[in-house]
């Protein structure tokens, strides 16, 4: 059976090993969303991954609504991602960039924009803006137009993160975003061919994949779901019904890999008492799963031995554990990440954390 340090590939990617850095955002590249030095430093540090997917990288103003994260719309941030791919690459690493619209999980006090959505619903909770947290608006219905024009985006975005040198790039599908907010009917409420049933609310995300598709190929395009339960607002009457058919028509583009965040009911991010949906997507998607949330080494080593998962992916451990492939294979114990840094600017919480050989040499 195959262990997390053996190699694997997916599509056209081939991995060092099948240890892959999840996507964090760490807001570090400022209001014109334009990574820097820093930023390359941070990711260079983590090279070691057998794959790095990046933060979250706005397709465009109205879709990225986080302070300080980066995106892919312009040439000035092609430019600052140019920095912190050369760097991975003489690094020996590979990293792919995932594409983010927020959809109603922005606010107009960042973009400047009344958010947009599946449908005119307002998410739970508060929104991180420039000034604090901030109640969520109520987000417009997209129409059509909107949506061939937030699908052009993808394309650009996708295009611009070859032009910067990226492996490939992830569609962001997940934890309670656009993609996800047009999956669910918990958010999507729609009547027309992207509303109602199964197959008519996935015809985003397959149109969506299909725009990343259209400029990297399938063996550079990759998709991130999180099938199970409530997240950040948006849920689903039939989570597994929905995700296995989304899987089935992933399956059928033939895409280089999809990864699946599957947490169980004691996380601490969206705790979910769902069944894993991956071992009934696993036989209708024929490309590398990346399973993902709470794993450390010992269980991720059993998710590779039950045949379901080909990657593991890491989040917060790789935020504090820069060096964590070599942690995991020696068996170290691991640094706790400082959860109040996780979006500050500047270096602390962000580049300082020490590998194990320099916290043995101090």
């Amino acid at each position: 059976m195959p262990t997390l340090f053996d190699p694997v590939t997916f599509g056209d990617v081939s991995l060092a090993n099948r240890i892959v850095m999840a996507p964090l955002t760490r807001g570090r590249s400022g209001p014109a969303g334009v990574p820097t030095e820093l930023v390359a430093d941070y990711y260079t540090q983590r090279s070691g991954a057998g794959l790095i997917i990046s933060e979250g990288t706005g397709i465009s103003r109205e879709g990225l609504g986080w302070p300080n994260a980066p995106g892919l719309w312009n040439d000035q941030q092609v430019e600052g991602w140019k920095l912190v791919t050369e760097s991975v690459h003489r690094a020996g690493g590979k990293i792919i960039a995932q594409l983010w619209h927020m959809g109603r999980l922005v606010h107009s006090s960042v973009t400047g924009l009344q958010p947009v959505s599946a449908s005119a619903t307002t998410a739970p909770h508060k929104a991180h803006t420039y000034e604090g947290k901030k109640p969520y608006e109520e987000a417009r219905a997209i129409t059509v137009d909107d949506i061939q024009r937030i699908l052009g985006d993808y394309a650009t975005a996708t295009r611009n993160a070859l032009r910067a040198g990226f492996d490939g790039v992830q569609l962001h599908g997940a934890n309670g975003y656009l993609v996800d907010q047009f999956l669910r009917d918990g958010t999507n409420l729609r009547d027309d061919d992207y509303g109602g049933s199964i197959d008519n609310r996935i015809r985003f995300l397959r149109e969506a994949t299909e725009a990343l598709i259209s400029e990297a190929g399938t063996g550079r395009t990759f998709v991130r779901l999180s099938p199970l339960g409530l997240v950040q607002g948006c849920d689903d009457s039939d989570p597994h019904g929905l995700f296995i058919a989304a899987g089935k028509a992933l399956g059928e583009l033939g895409i280089a890999g999809l990864e699946l965040r599957e947490p169980g009911p004691q996380s601490t991010f969206a705790a979910s008492d769902v069944p894993p949906v991956s071992p009934q997507i696993r036989p209708h998607f024929k490309g590398g799963i990346i399973l993902n949330s709470d794993y450390d080494g010992p269980s991720a080593e059993a998710r590779l031995a039950e045949g379901v998962a080909d990657a593991i992916s890491f989040g917060r451990p790789f935020i504090g554990n820069p060096d964590l492939p070599h942690r995991l294979r020696g068996g170290l114990a691991l640094a706790e990440p400082d959860s109040s840094t996780f979006y500050s600017p500047g270096a602390i919480g962000y580049t300082d954390y020490p590998t194990a050989e320099e916290q043995v040499a101090a």
